[in-house]
């Protein structure tokens, strides 16, 4: 049975009981807030594996506490799923592109939910079980696992973590093109159900921190992408 800890994050209780009696089924550790500024304080305190957000927040709303937690060395890696409501496309872009890892659409279904829960969760203990001591270099960009750090030049670059596994993922195998599909698969997991979309939103935004290292990432039209080998 799992042992990690999910922190749900939503003003509604009884949204918070039903993935609270799903989650605990499948053996996870609950911890619970009802407010933004109730979410960050528990997410520094407690550290858990991953977050379930609402965005429709009472006070600090989902996007500013994704933002808040991305931007902090303490929380800057707990993963986060998004809950949102239908028509809310702007706000999941947004929300992608601060760092969130995936989005659920109210109303959702408690199984899908597990499943993109399992699926994350999966994908972080591969990775930090996959030679976490390489590292690779381009030129003056050094991709460092183990300290999951990229550098420019001695510049550490700010990224999310989705924007880390793809620059990764792609850099392992330069030369090979992937579709967006099977991008998503590598860095989340199979079960991780995404638009294309968001991971041209991430690619966008590597790019722009990785400025004149920005080209080693191609575009193949009708394809998908690849790091220039």
């Amino acid at each position: 049975m799992a042992k990690e800890t999910i922190l749900i994050v939503d003003d509604e209780q009884d949204i918070i009981e039903l993935i609270k009696y799903n989650l605990k089924n499948e053996g996870y550790l609950i911890l619970t807030a009802q407010t933004g500024e109730q979410a960050i304080k528990i997410a520094k305190l407690s550290q858990p594996d991953l977050m379930v957000l609402d965005l429709m927040l009472p006070g600090i709303d989902g996007l500013e506490v994704t933002k808040y937690l991305k931007s902090n060395e303490q929380t800057q890696d707990i993963p986060i799923i998004m809950l949102t409501a239908k028509g809310e496309e702007s706000d999941i872009v947004t929300g992608l592109e601060l760092g969130a890892n995936d989005y659920i659409s109210k109303p959702f279904s408690p199984k899908v939910l597990v499943a993109r829960i399992r699926a994350i969760l999966r994908r972080r203990k591969k990775n930090f079980a996959d030679t976490p001591d390489r590292i690779k270099q381009e030129g003056d960009m050094i991709i460092d696992r183990a300290r999951h750090m990229v550098t420019i030049e001695g510049n550490e670059l700010e990224l999310t973590l989705s924007e880390f596994e793809l620059l990764s993922f792609l850099a392992d195998k330069k030369g090979w093109v992937f579709t967006r599909g099977q991008i998503v698969d590598a860095i989340h997991g199979e079960d991780y159900a995404v638009t294309q979309r968001s991971i041209d939103v991430i690619i966008v935004g590597l790019r722009k921190k990785l400025k004149n290292y920005a080209s080693f990432i191609e575009t193949v039209r009708g394809v998908g992408y690849r790091f220039k080998g």
